[in-house]
């Protein structure tokens, strides 16, 4: 199983015209209601750390049940491509949060999101209205070729983003529990 996972989270001026290219070319996938949970061991707090490398979650969608890791690999400029992933179903997530408590994990933050996500060729789209931050598009590489330049895939990404007509397109890389935990500490940049 290939643990490498690449994406970009943008804020686009026009969704329109992505839902619009999505609903015609695109295969729809899934609507989901995301309650996401984000913990820190105490004995390594994982947002002391610039840029956050390291994320770990456990996710409510509409009722099935998830853990998730994520590393994140940071170029010379502070900008992420990519990540190592490691996920897995959970059965009861009631009982993962009393295991993380006993082994002294915190919660630091939630994110409530609704998900609407598309396949197109090798990307899964997802427009993510969050909470207390408003709408973002995720594109995720699903193509598992292991060969690939995170750099030249995210570029890309930005490209297909552009030749749909989404008008600006601003980008950020640091994921939505680091906007609600530090807001004045979160730039985007203009694609």
């Amino acid at each position: 199983m290939n643990n490498v996972e690449i994406e970009i989270q943008v804020n686009i001026e026009n969704s329109k015209s992505l839902i619009d290219f999505l609903e015609k070319n695109g295969q729809f996938k899934s609507e989901e209601h995301q309650k996401d949970e984000y913990f820190s061991p105490t004995h390594r707090n994982f947002i002391e750390v610039r840029p956050v490398k390291e994320w770990l979650r456990l996710r409510d969608s509409d009722g099935k049940y998830s853990i998730n890791y994520k590393n994140w690999y940071f170029d010379e400029d502070g900008k992420s491509r990519h990540c190592d992933e490691y996920e897995t179903k959970v059965e009861d997530l009631a009982q993962i949060k009393k295991i993380l408590e006993v082994l002294n994990f915190k919660s630091i933050v939630k994110v409530d999101k609704i998900r609407k996500t598309w396949i197109y060729k090798d990307y899964e789209i997802a427009i993510d209205s969050v909470k207390e931050l408003g709408d973002f598009v995720e594109i995720e590489y699903i193509n598992k070729d292991e060969k690939v330049d995170p750099k030249k895939v995210t570029e890309e990404m930005i490209n297909f983003l552009k030749s749909i007509g989404c008008g600006k397109i601003k980008r950020n890389y640091v994921g939505y529990p680091f906007q609600l935990l530090f807001p004045e500490e979160v730039k985007f940049e203009e694609q």
